[in-house]
């Protein structure tokens, strides 16, 4: 026996197809857990379903897509749509966003690493060397300065930095070099282990970081004036995808961008620092603070000569190497 639709029931399922089809689902690959570091992925994902009723939305998965070293290769190949990863971890892979790892710059707040960050990541050069990827860069994840947490006794002085193996990356592993550490490159979630092992002594991170990857459950003391840097930590999409969105998806992406980020700088500022003191008390972790002299011998001895040598090297790439320093430096020096 035959069946027909009356004509109401076809038009009920044509609509029903077709606000399947045209609903659109993002994959998103991050690493860890939930944290300080990633609340403006979530918020931004919360707030462009909010904006499309829930016609585009984010699969947000920490590890399960891509391992964060992978992210960038990830994307590059439409895997998955949007990731985060930062730069120091294939330094070779984004040379130009590496500018804003230099240590000692001068960041001294959030707000002012989000400011320089965008506006780097809108420079034409910066968008052509994460083309190559398929990537485009959409937001920053602002981080405050690195510090370092350790194992043993606690440092009285730079000098005692000499032959500690600390994990640090990019410009802040070139940095403590100049004091005579032994820097080992690797990702955050191998940290722990490391420090458990034995195989590292010390690590660097924000404070969030040092709190999500379990640094100082064991940890005996941690630096509160170091400041020799941070790491730069761009979300990306895959710009064939972003291209794919209908005017108004874009609009809703791109729109809550700004919002995103305030969240999270608001989240980091009043809930992450809030707990770092705290967090340090209960374990009885010293804080160590050096006088203002030794930092002001470890920026001069670090600071110009990691500058010129990420100036020459990415010169020679064919990047405007120190333009870039030259937009990061100014915006520092007049407090953008």
């Amino acid at each position: 026996m035959k069946t027909y639709l009356s004509g109401a029931a076809v038009a009920a399922l044509a609509i029903g197809f077709a606000t399947e089809t045209l609903a659109t689902e993002w994959n998103v690959s991050l690493w860890g857990k939930r944290r300080a570091f990633t609340e403006h992925v979530e918020k931004l994902a919360e707030l462009v379903s909010e904006k499309t009723d829930g016609a585009f939305t984010m699969n947000i998965s920490y590890g399960g897509l891509s391992s964060n070293r992978e992210n960038l290769d990830g994307i590059s190949i439409g895997a998955f749509e949007m990731a985060q990863f930062c730069a120091g971890y294939h330094a070779d892979k984004n040379p130009s966003i590496t500018v804003m790892e230099l240590p000692f710059l001068g960041v001294s707040t959030l707000e002012q690493e989000r400011d320089i960050s965008m506006a780097v990541y809108k420079h034409p050069a910066v968008a052509g060397d994460l083309a190559r990827w398929n990537a485009t860069l959409l937001m920053p994840s602002p981080l405050p300065q690195y510090n370092l947490v350790g194992l043993g006794d606690a440092p009285s002085s730079l000098a005692d930095f000499e032959g500690l193996t600390v994990r640090a990356t990019g410009g802040i592993g070139a940095a403590m070099e100049t004091v005579g550490a032994v820097p080992t490159s690797m990702s955050a979630t191998e940290v722990r282990q490391a420090m458990d092992s034995g195989v590292i002594k010390s690590a660097s991170f924000a404070p969030h970081a040092h709190m999500s990857f379990g640094t100082i459950e064991n940890a005996t003391w941690w630096t509160t004036n170091l400041n020799p840097g941070t790491v730069n930590c761009p979300v990306v999409v895959n710009t064939d995808a972003l291209d794919d969105l209908t005017d108004d998806e874009r609009a809703a992406l791109l729109g809550s961008v700004d919002e995103a980020l305030d969240h999270y700088i608001d989240y980091y500022n009043n809930q992450t620092m809030a707990a770092w003191g705290p967090a340090l008390d209960e374990r009885g972790i010293t804080r160590v603070t050096f006088p203002p002299e030794e930092i002001e011998a470890f920026k001069k001895a670090a600071a110009e000569p990691a500058a010129k040598a990420w100036i020459d090297a990415n010169t020679a790439r064919g990047l405007p190497a120190q333009e870039l320093f030259d937009l990061v430096t100014g915006m520092v020096a007049d407090g953008s």
